[in-house]
């Protein structure tokens, strides 16, 4: 088996882990408020909790995230130098 179809294969895993991954956190962040609680009382006290919850949550896979933009984004770059080394080859 050729190295570019395998390296498809593995890229479109990767990849589409990848972007499963950036969809979770849209969905996670969706509800996610932009205040500043300044008081502890009760009331706001739950919605803080819902919004450390969120933040735990998007902290907890950000570092994923990170690992697989660069895993997809230097496998792109493999595919496409290795594409160009064999068209290159063949032109001569």
């Amino acid at each position: 088996m050729s190295t570019i179809p395998v390296m498809f294969i593995i890229w479109g895993v990767v990849a589409a882990c990848f972007l499963a991954l950036l969809a979770y956190r849209s969905q996670i962040t969706r509800y996610e408020e932009d205040q500043l609680f300044l008081s502890d009382n009760v009331q706001e006290s739950n919605e803080h909790h819902e919004q450390d919850e969120i933040l735990r949550k998007v902290n907890q896979i950000s570092p994923f995230i990170r690992v697989l933009g660069f895993a997809t984004a230097a496998m792109t770059a493999g595919i496409v130098g290795i594409f160009t080394y064999n068209a290159w080859q063949r032109l001569q």
